[in-house]
């Protein structure tokens, strides 16, 4: 980075990666030191081998000559008797010092060779490889390598080591001063990471300083830029102490080694198979795109034309360039190339459209219904209005249109014209018919107008497209994984490591050279060595170990095996033994630490071990072993809270353990270079190779037991101690290419306190940079060994299934045809896998989507059980498949590998449905959050963006840039003061008004159809909850739809609720295919990231509690503030019954989903209801049971919510009538449809068990699902329970009580701006709206029966206006609401004085209402001739404005009707129904006793308490006696009871007669007979159930 930037920066870039900054400043101190030295010691070492005559300890000869060599790399050469250092070098004599060279005090000259430049001449070795007649394509001193005088050899100085660099970029122009300091002009620098450049760009080479942060990962930039900003280190420091800056000053003399030099171009990958890995780097926007010949022998990019800079001045050199080295993820690459060249198009265009999603079922396209369709065309100014069949399709809709705007057709083509939704950014699909969209169903639910526009196809957005440029692209995940919001990468660069390997050089050099003092050199060397270790994850392996025990002791490493003789060290052979060790050792743990953490360099000496022979794994007979080495970075407080440390290994497959496990020895924290703990011991389980299968994982936890606290020594309290589990990690056995893995691993464990009973296969823990890191060694071989599945004859031999015995053919067929795993007993488990090899496919039932999903689960880890179950979920259709696609997310973590049939079926679907992408990406993007598999989603989010096509990848920027400035926002107006709270909350919007500005439209993360482009600041606000989410409105981009309004809440976990609403989704669902609408609101919601979210607004609705409180705050106890509201919403009786039919249903549907999904924490805030009358319940924030408690009490007591203002509503007032009946049955009928899927949903929620939502994290969470809905029962059992739960919640106190807690609790939020309103009154009028009252009389009362039975008085109203006169009816109570809601408003000495409410006898006889008219008068006479401010009140001119129910009664004049009258009946003949079900199986009959409709009230006046007893005549000993239980107080019960008479031949039953009466309990008199029928069974048909109404009558026979 530029060097003119600020002091204000430390090491950010090193610490990152693990070293500290005390390590960096000893590392460049000490290099400041050696810097000096090294020049003096050049002079020396050269005049001693003059004199002397001697070999140097590594000869050179020229490179540019030898044999044609075209690669080179370069070592270390610490000992000329390593013969792998050395081979094929000949010893060229060393002649005089080459010129050009810095001696002593002289200033520098050019150097012709500027690359072979630096001190200590023989440090370094050149190593030549491959073939071809040049370097790198160019000579190395920029003249033809053959030119000059006949060949002969050109002798080249071994390079001396260059001063120090600075770590930072100083200005191009800036000429380098000062002795010995080595010139600016032509010096060569190290390549950036996988960055390769022309000659002729090097001028224009620019370093792009822009920052990449959490809250702008997607802004635009230059990519080639961001490349150099990543790969270069930005060191400056402003350490605050003298050794740093003595350090920089040494630094400031040189050019940085970092500084940019070429931009970069991509390197296309291979086409070929094995797949060439991609380069880990940017794409450059201006890159050149041509594929480049892919250098053979080095896995590096390499411009051909280009030389590739090198200082082997450093240890730089020991490492390379390397791509991905990930064989993994190449292959993945490769995968991805395919998929995408299968899915590319003609027809880009259509990629870029969302189609709305159909449903094709028979019911859902509503055939022979006639649906009233408007579309709008740009040609016409007036709309078209059509009358068409939900079953026509929506070509033929087009083609109407085309009528009316084409006066030619012959040349009109349809397939040119698409149906685009109005106010949304979705397309009709041509060839469905318009009942089976989704969009078309909606409007019929709601009866909501059709609006469609007419578009020509050219005419359409196409922003969104795939490009044949996107499919052409090279699959390179890198570029795209550096895009996506992650934790900074924990690996060490190459330049940081290389910076430790200078210092560690120089001190191994001084410990060669040294006379004496050898303990305080060799200190040096290991702490170099340490700082190296500690780069690399602080791992110390064995070797290292090893050699440095051969060192003589010092303060840092007191060991008891250390070397003791210190006169061992005095023969420099001793020492050159031990470095070259040493050394060797180092670059092992290089080259396992860049496979480990997947670097983007590798030691530039590494053999990458090539197998040439596979071994079969079912061939191999020996048992699998290995050995546990040691766990590295130890925390140093385990050392001093806990002792005995081992580990628990086990294998297990999809969960189940294959044996016992083992423990490995005891063993105690040591103290080498850093604190480990080591046991070094074989671990050989008792399973041999050939009986493991592919997908088996090795777990390892570590134990250890805690120390106990000072002064409790005993050794019954170390019995006492139970060991605890400090951390775990799983691998897999065979890996991706199945083959067995070897060598040496290193893995990271997860903390103890993450639960690995999910996470079965998840990657070692190297997300923290301070975990602990096991290391395992495997064997090696010469061969690999590979998982082969044997040929299936052999596996599997096949018996006739018709030899089994019939009964064992029976259960084994039950068995097979059971829909779900979850039903199989352990029984069938047993049988089938003992007749196993009877059972093929022919006895098999094919498997539907939705029972396969339970295939996909952690339990079935094997490869070809799932790939069979994506097989059968291939046939879902794309509607079907955004449904489960979360589920389908999840289980992507149970895949052993990252490429896999399930991936390939994501991938394809998305690539071809924009809907799916939209999704998809989402819920990768939540993905990242798991630490445990964030590595996974990482590359499966960026191959998706690599499908995906240039402009979906960036309106996906777009949306990402939308909601970190919402969630700014929204966390700025939550933690801000409330009165502070709008302010700010106007301050914010500008900023989202800013993102519009710089972006012009985005699509909302709520659906890929919400398209804005803008915000509607004054339509802005925030709820007063807890989490004070905001209430935002956006502007839409279509001119022809309204503004969308969302509500976007910050600190909620919305994961759940998206959860809920899906099954609640998937439940409605299945109730509309078996032709049962229960007329549910389904609304969007999505979660953006842990903490914050969309919700989609439902227009028209309010929640309980403000309707309730309108009736005072105890409302809730009342039971017609419902019933009042949808009265005054829906004043006309056709509108009022409707609302109250939606009402019933989707009641009835919200019980059932409520309490199957065990939603808790259900307050009147929770509940919503439209004017329609839908209700629908929101805010999920607990479910699964999960009740929220007062102390030990539950604070949700009922099984649901459903009161008694809920059954006014649906009962028509306070007593049950048949529609409550009606409820009854549907509440059942829904419960039971739902059971029938109980696999489904136990398979969904299953598959979430990984996600993190707390409340559904084990399988007890799964159960209550399972207990909820009751698979074992019969539909007549699951009837009568369901019965006694709505009983059981109608009876309830506990849910009115916590509605009232509610109310009092949110009285605090209400603000002092609410004006009170009347309840009864569907809007406000005022003084100038409605004009002056002049007088006011009350004329009459009148007696009413509906709603209820009570009086009315008649007020007839005079205005200023001449001649305008109009009579209002109110009741009582509405006078009274009136007056105390003006008490609100105003002093009680301004107010006239209201009627007593208490009257003595009937409060509604005529009497009373006589008196009450008299006061009444005078009370409205005061009120209208009182102080301005009251008489002209909104309140008052409200009050007195005409309702609906105004106006039509003003037309008639009802003649009032006897109260009982409704009751009379034919002396003769006693009224009522009974419906009953009557089945026969198994010689049972089953008698179920539903429901009671029509009842006489008894003699006093007063509703029976009717029971029901039945008996099968002829019994004279009353034997057959069956009896239901007691309804209180109703002429319309319902029971749902089941009676049972067993062991009834079928030929009997023909004889008997069912006799049924209904009685009321009379407690100590004799109980009263209702009525009663007679049933003869013969004349009913028992072979299938009979269910219908009875008449109830006196003695005879029932009829239907």
């Amino acid at each position: 980075m530029s060097a003119t930037r600020g002091n204000g920066e430390h090491w950010k870039s090193l610490e990152s990666v693990g070293i500290s900054r005390k390590e960096l400043a000893l590392a460049e101190a000490l290099q400041m030191e050696y810097d000096a030295l090294s020049r003096l010691r050049q002079d020396k070492e050269e005049s001693q081998a003059k004199q002397r005559g001697d070999q140097p300890l590594i000869s050179w000869d020229d490179p540019a000559e030898r044999n044609g060599c075209a690669g080179i790399k370069a070592a270390r050469g610490l000992s000329g008797s390593d013969p792998t250092l050395s081979y094929n070098i000949p010893v060229v004599p060393e002649g005089p010092p080459t010129p050009g060279l810095p001696h002593g005090p002289s200033p520098p000259q050019p150097d012709p060779q500027p690359w072979l430049k630096g001190p200590l001449a023989g440090d370094y070795l050149y190593i030549f490889e491959g073939s071809g007649g040049d370097f790198l394509g160019e000579p190395l001193n920029g003249t033809s390598p053959h030119d000059g005088g006949g060949g002969s050899p050109k002798k080249l100085s071994p390079p001396p080591l260059p001063p120090r660099h600075p770590l930072w970029s100083s200005p191009e122009g800036n000429q380098r001063s000062g002795k010995g300091s080595p010139p600016s002009s032509k010096g060569p620098q190290p390549r950036d990471i996988n960055m390769f450049s022309a000659a002729h760009e090097r001028a224009h080479g620019k370093l792009l300083g822009r920052r990449i942060s959490e809250e702008d990962p997607y802004g635009i930039a230059d990519y080639s830029g961001i490349n150099d900003a990543i790969t270069c280190l930005n060191l400056k420091s402003t350490y605050e102490s003298e050794v740093l800056r003595e350090a920089a000053r040494g630094w400031k003399e040189g050019r940085s080694i970092f500084e940019k030099e070429s931009s970069g171009k991509p390197v296309a990958r291979s086409k070929t198979m094995p797949p060439q890995v991609p380069p880990r780097t940017y794409v450059s926007r201006f890159g050149n795109r041509k594929n480049l010949a892919p250098n053979k022998n080095r896995r590096i990019s390499i411009d051909p034309v280009a030389p590739r800079p090198h200082s082997f001045a450093n240890g730089y050199e020991l490492f390379e360039v390397s791509e991905e080295r990930d064989e993994e993820v190449a292959a993945f690459c490769h995968m991805l190339d395919v998929l995408r060249s299968g899915y590319s198009t003609k027809d880009y265009s259509l990629t870029g459209l969302v189609w709305s999603a159909v449903n094709l079922s028979p019911e859902q396209l509503g055939h022979g219904v006639s649906l009233k369709v408007t579309v709008v065309c740009d040609s016409l100014r007036e709309p078209l209005t059509f009358t068409c069949d939900c079953s026509s399709t929506v070509d033929l809709l087009i083609y109407q249109a085309l009528c009316y705007t084409h006066d030619e057709l012959h040349t009109i083509d349809v397939e040119d014209f698409v149906l685009k939704i109005c106010g949304l950014e979705e397309f009709l699909q041509n060839k469905h018919a318009l009942g089976s969209h989704e969009y078309i169903q909606h409007c019929r639910k709601f009866d909501i107008d059709i609006r469609l526009q007419l578009m020509k196809r050219k005419g359409v957005r196409n922003d969104l497209a795939r490009t044949a440029n996107d499919d052409q692209s090279p699959s390179t995940l890198n570029h795209y994984i550096h895009l996506q919001e992650r934790p900074i990468k924990q690996t060490i660069s190459r330049q940081a490591l290389s910076l430790l390997f200078d210092t560690f050089h120089n001190e191994v050099d001084a410990f060669l050279a040294a006379e004496g003092d050898f303990p305080l050199k060799a200190e040096r060397v290991i702490q170099s060595v340490m700082a190296i270790c500690n780069a690399l994850a602080a791992v110390e392996s064995q070797e290292i170990t090893a050699a440095l025990n051969q060192m003589p002791p010092c303060p840092s490493r007191m060991q008891p095996k250390i070397q003791k003789d210190p006169n061992v060290l005095a023969k420099r052979e001793n020492r050159e033994r031990i470095v070259e060790s040493l050394t060797a050792a180092i670059l092992d743990l290089v080259e396992l630490y860049c496979s480990t953490f997947n670097a983007d360099f590798q030691t530039a000496v590494h053999g990458s071990r090539e197998h040439g022979v596979v071994q079969e794994a079912r061939l191999l007979s020996c048992p699998l072993s290995f050995t546990v080495y040691a766990t590295h970075r130890i925390p140093i407080t385990w050392a001093a809270s806990y002792e005995d440390f081992y580990l628990s290994c086990s294998l297990s497959h999809g969960g189940k353990e294959l044996c016992s496990p083992l423990l490995t020895r005891k063993a105690h924290v040591y103290k080498y270079l850093f604190h480990l703990i080591i046991w070094d011991q074989q671990i050989c389980f008792p399973v041999q190779v050939n009986r493991l299968p592919r997908e088996t994982l090795l777990s390892v936890t570590l134990f250890a037991v805690p120390i106990p606290p000072p002064g409790s020594s005993s050794d019954a309290n170390k019995q006492r101690r139970v060991p605890e589990a400090l951390g775990w990690v799983t691998t897999p056995l065979f890996n991706f290419r199945q083959v067995l893995t070897c060598g040496r691993k290193l893995l990271g464990l997860w903390p103890a306190t993450q639960d690995n009973s999910r996470a079965r296969s998840s990657a070692p823990n190297f997300n923290q940079p301070d975990s602990v890191i096991l290391q395992i060694d495997f064997p090696t071989s010469a061969f690999e060994v590979k998982f082969t599945s044997p040929p299936a004859a052999e596996f599997s031999p096949k018996y006739e299934f018709g030899s089994l015995g019939e009964e064992d053919q029976r259960k084994l067929r039950e068995a097979m045809q059971k829909k779900s795993l979850y039903w199989l007993m352990d029984a069938d488990r047993k049988r089938l896998w003992e007749k196993r090899y009877y059972c093929h496919a022919a006895q098999w039932t094919y498997m539907s989507h939705q029972d396969a999903l339970g295939l996909l689960h952690a339990t079935f880890p094997d490869q070809e059980v799932r790939r069979t179950a994506v097989q059968w979920i291939d046939s879902i259709s794309d509607t079907e498949l955004l449904d489960y696609l979360p589920q389908l997310v999840q289980a992507l973590k149970y895949e052993c590998y990252l490429d896999s049939p399930l991936v390939r079926f994501l991938m394809k679907r998305a690539i071809c449905d924009l809907k799916i992408t939209h999704y998809f990406f989402w819920l990768l993007k939540d993905g990242l959050k798991d630490s445990q598999f964030s590595i996974r989603y990482q590359y499966l989010l960026a191959a998706l963006l690599c499908c995906c096509g240039k402009g979906l990848r960036e309106e996906f920027d777009r949306q990402c840039l939308l909601v970190s400035t919402l969630a700014r926002l929204a966390q700025q107006v939550r933690d801000a003061a409330p009165s502070a709270r709008q302010g700010i909350l106007r301050e914010g919007l500008e900023d989202v008004k800013q993102f519009f500005k710089a972006n012009g439209s985005c699509r909302l993360p709520l659906s890929p159809s919400l398209l804005v482009k803008g915000i509607v600041p004054r339509d802005c606000s925030y709820f007063n909850s807890n989490a004070v989410p905001l209430k935002l409105s956006f502007q839409n981009v279509d001119p022809l739809g309204e503004n969308i309004r969302v509500i976007f809440k910050c600190g909620d976990d919305l994961r759940q609720d998206m959860l809920t609403l899906q099954m609640i989704r998937i439940m409605n669902k299945i109730w509309v295919q078996e032709g049962l609408d229960m007329r549910m609101v389904i609304f969007r919601c999505f979660s953006t990231g842990r903490g914050r979210g969309m919700v989609e607004m439902i227009p028209n609705a309010e929640t309980l509690r403000k309707i309730q409180v309108e009736h005072g705050v105890t409302g809730s106890f009342k039971d017609r503030p419902l019933a009042d509201w949808l009265q005054k919403h829906n004043p006309e009786e056709d509108e009022y019954e409707k609302a109250v039919e939606n009402f019933i249903y989707s009641c009835a549907g919200c019980c059932v989903a409520t309490y199957v999904l065990g939603i808790c924490d259900r307050h009147n805030d929770n509940i919503m209801l439209k004017t329609t009358g839908h209700m629908f319940h929101i805010d999920f924030g607990r479910f699964l049971g999960h009740a929220q408690m007062f102390g030990n009490i539950k604070r949700d007591r009922a099984p649901f919510v459903f009161t008694s203002d809920m059954a006014y509503v649906i009962n028509g007032g306070d007593k049950p009538s048949s529609r409550f009946h009606d409820f009854v049955d549907l509440c059942c009928q829904a419960y039971n449809l739902i059971r029938k899927h109980t696999h489904l949903f136990l398979n969904l929620l299953g598959l979430m068990l990984s996600c993190g939502i707390p409340e559904l994290s084990d399988l007890e969470d799964l159960k209550y699902v399972y207990d909820a809905l009751r698979p074992q029962d019969s539909d007549a059992d699951a009837t009568t329970y369901f019965t006694r739960l709505i009983e059981s919640s109608l009876g309830s106190v506990a849910t009115k009580l916590n509605f009232f807690i509610h109310n009092l609790a949110q009285m605090k939020f209400t603000g002092s701006d609410a004006r009170p309103t009347l309840s009864f009154a569907p809007r406000t009028h005022t003084i100038k709206t409605s004009g002056r009252i002049r007088d006011v009389f009350l004329c009459r009362h009148e007696r009413v029966f509906n709603p209820s039975k009570g009086y009315t008085y008649v007020v007839k109203v005079q205005r200023e206006s001449p001649g305008e006169v109009a009579f209002v009816q109110r009741t009582f109570e509405e006078f009274q609401e009136l007056h105390n809601k003006l008490r609100l408003l105003f002093p009680s000495s301004l107010l006239p004085s209201f009627p007593s409410r208490f009257v003595i006898g009937r409060s509604r006889g005529e009497a009373v209402a006589e008196r009450r008219k008299e006061e009444l008068n005078g009370y409205i006479w005061h009120l209208i001739h009182a102080a301005p401010e009251v008489a002209e009140c909104d309140l008052i001119y409200t009050f007195f404005h005409p309702l609906p129910r105004d106006e039509k009664a003003a037309g008639t004049n009802p003649t009032p009707k006897p109260a009982d009258a409704t009751w009379a009946r034919p002396l003769g003949k006693v009224g009522g129904e009974v419906k009953l079900s009557i089945s026969y199986k198994n010689n049972k009959l089953f008698i179920m006793v539903m429901h009671i409709r029509g009842l006489p009230p008894l003699q006093d006046g007063n509703d029976p308490d009717p029971y029901v007893k039945t008996y099968l005549l002829p019994d004279p000993q009353k034997t057959t006696k069956r009896k239901t239980k007691v309804a209180r107080k109703t002429c319309n019960p319902t029971y749902n009871e089941m009676l049972v008479y067993d062991g009834i031949p079928r030929g009997d039953l023909q004889q008997r007669e069912l006799r049924l009466s209904v009685l009321s309990e009379e407690g100590f008199w004799e109980n009263i007979l209702l009525g009663e029928v007679g049933i003869r069974l013969r004349d009913l048909d028992l072979a299938q159930e009979k269910m219908g109404w009875f008449a109830l009558g006196s003695r005879g026979h029932g009829t239907l």
